[in-house]
């Protein structure tokens, strides 16, 4: 079976990037990548495959190089959010695995770009932009998700370099990487300021990674397990215990796009629904012509809309706060309101979009039935729904 499909002359409405958020080449960049999507068929039946075809053609075609700034191949003189979130969204309406491809090179070396040394840099992020290097962030551990501070895993200085010792899992791009950023406890009785950030290729000895995890939606996943996984001191991404810090600015880089995934996914099922209401019969005249169904597209419209509006406006704050040092304390709550709103937003879209369809809705093979379970991970993922309250709560208690 063919998981993506041609979306039938469908694009992503473009009247968006003229909003004052965005700049005229944010609104070209979005229309060249919704044509090229259009002419790439890729069979997504397996999605380790899948991936591997997607960043081949989003490397070779140039699309990578927004994961990178310039002096490393990139497209721009440093990550610009709002280009993350127009090629983010754009990929989404077509196909949410192309989507976790792009995603993945970016957020698996967004700490490479933003604390690596010269010659870190020059070994990986090139390769990033071009695909040759599929990329990966191990975090996540069996008890430690969002509670960072809490994990397990060790890092032991040795005349070496550091030892590595310990399980990481939910593991986006496991046992498909080429390298990992992973982050390890160096001073285990320091919390979240005891952590420190290091670059291991999937090939160093002591690292299994073949155990995969299999989930409701195309996604390789791997649980990682480190036992005596030897590294030299230049594997160490940043400062010695800076690694928390550095996890979190990663993040923040790309949370606003994780809201514009959201949002493209939403989109693609409202064009579905309204195509399907346009010519579904029914007792004489289309879906479309009753009023409980312009009702629904019509709340469906208005919870896109908000979306998108919270969206862009993180996407803007972050490249404000990096290009003019404004403070990044807007941007964290922007981008919590994004992250939340867009995600739970789009679920309800395409749970309206699904039954609007009927039975059809939930046939394996349609459309709607693949976003409704490509949408459900994305309100867990990089921070879930109640860690974004979290954040507005204290946010709002705050002198």
């Amino acid at each position: 079976m063919v998981a993506f499909e041609q979306p039938h002359g469908m694009h992503p409405p473009q009247a968006q990037w003229e909003l004052p958020f965005f700049d005229a080449h944010h609104g070209e960049t979005a229309q060249r990548l919704a044509d090229w999507a259009m002419f790439q068929h890729v069979d997504e039946t397996d999605d380790r495959a899948a991936c591997k075809d997607w960043v081949a053609r989003l490397g070779h075609d140039g699309w990578l190089r927004y994961c990178v700034p310039a002096a490393h191949g990139g497209a721009l003189p440093a990550l610009d959010s709002r280009s993350l979130v127009v090629l983010r969204e754009t990929l989404a309406f077509h196909s949410p695995l192309a989507d976790f491809a792009f995603a993945m090179q970016g957020l698996g070396s967004g700490a490479i770009t933003l604390a690596g040394t010269p010659a870190q840099q020059a070994a990986y992020l090139n390769a990033v932009a071009s695909g040759e290097k599929i990329a990966a962030f191990a975090l996540s551990e069996p008890e430690a998700g969002s509670d960072v501070a809490a994990m397990a895993t060790r890092a032991v200085q040795t005349t070496a370099g550091w030892t590595l010792d310990g399980t990481k899992t939910w593991i986006s791009n496991g046992d498909l990487a080429d390298f990992y950023v992973v982050f390890a406890k160096t001073d285990p009785n320091a919390s979240a300021r005891g952590i420190s950030a290091f670059i291991v290729d999937a090939r160093q000895p002591g690292l299994n990674s073949s155990e995969h995890i299999h989930v409701m939606a195309p996604h390789p996943l791997a649980t990682l397990r480190f036992e005596n996984c030897t590294v030299g001191n230049d594997a160490m991404v940043g400062a010695l215990h800076g690694g928390f810090k550095l996890a979190m600015r990663t993040l923040d880089i790309f949370r606003a796009s994780v809201a514009a995934a959201a949002l493209g996914m939403a989109r693609r099922a409202f064009a579905e629904a309204v195509a399907h209401a346009k010519q579904r019969k029914m007792f004489g005249q289309t879906l479309a012509d009753f009023q409980l169904t312009q009702a629904r597209l019509g709340e469906m419209s208005a919870l896109i809309d908000a979306a998108a509006l919270l969206t862009y406006r993180a996407a803007w704050q972050r490249d404000r706060s990096t290009t003019q040092g404004a403070g990044t304390a807007a941007y964290t709550t922007a981008a919590a309101s994004a992250k939340l709103t867009a995600t739970e937003n789009a679920q309800r879209v395409i749970d309206m979009a699904l039954q609007m369809f009927g039975g059809r809705g939930v046939q394996v093979g349609q459309k709607v039935e693949s976003l409704y379970r490509d949408i459900r991970s994305l309100r867990i993922y990089e921070g879930a729904s109640e860690v974004q309250l979290l954040i507005l709560g204290k946010a709002a208690l705050k002198p």
